[in-house]
């Protein structure tokens, strides 16, 4: 069976789309899922990530760079298709960038990362028309927002999500809270689940985001 895809995507840098497909990767490798990630980013964040794992104890998911591809991502993705369960595609930035247009036309899903914060919010609504863009080509293409870095009982997290709904897009019901295990586990080159009792509540987001996205794209 073909590879399930996901492309994670977002028209802003340093929204979390790294941290997002780095660690939805590892849990869903850990549910018995054969994964991979696309790392076509120039920036290679989640390559970096995956390196800074021990020998002994490598990140759960394999990693690929396919960044020079650039607007022909898609066919180079296709080429793994029928190799893994499941791709997830870490997209750069999309206001300079063709490769989240390209990743969106093989893509079953994209997840849109946004920190609520307006100003974020509002860089952020331009993903919105690529993604519309690209759903006339790709019938099948689904999407999701999903909060970062929330900090639930701000003022600031309230009134980002009164700007929601003008997005367009269904929100996740999984969001991702604001903690240090998250950056703690990139350096490790791990997911928040190597850290056993003191990510509980990490790991409790990560597996809710697993749970629903696995639900989304049938996987």
């Amino acid at each position: 069976m073909a590879a399930k895809i996901i492309a994670v995507v977002n028209q802003k840098g340093g929204s979390g789309k790294t941290t997002t497909t780095m660690q939805l990767a590892g849990a869903i490798s850990r549910r018995g899922k054969k994964v991979l990630v696309v790392d076509a980013d120039p920036q290679g964040t989640a390559t970096r990530w995956a390196a800074s794992a021990e020998d002994e104890d490598p990140f759960p998911a394999s990693v690929v760079g396919l960044s020079a591809a650039n607007e022909k991502v898609h066919r180079e993705v296709k080429k793994f298709i029928d190799d893994y369960d499941c791709i997830l595609i870490d997209c750069p930035p999309a206001a300079d960038s063709p490769v989240p247009q390209s990743a969106l036309l093989i893509a079953d899903l994209a997840l849109v990362p946004i920190i609520p914060s307006p100003l974020d919010m509002w860089a952020a609504v331009g993903i919105r028309q690529v993604i519309n863009n690209v759903s006339e080509l790709n019938e099948t293409l689904t999407a999701r927002l999903i909060l970062n870095q929330c900090q639930p009982k701000t003022t600031l997290a309230q009134e980002s999500l009164e700007i929601l709904p003008e997005f367009g897009i269904p929100l996740a019901k999984a969001n991702i809270q604001h903690r240090q295990v998250y950056r703690q586990s990139a350096v490790f080159g791990q997911t928040v689940h190597s850290f056993g009792a003191k990510a509980a509540a990490a790991i409790k987001e990560i597996e809710n985001l697993t749970d629903e996205v696995a639900a989304i794209i049938s996987l």
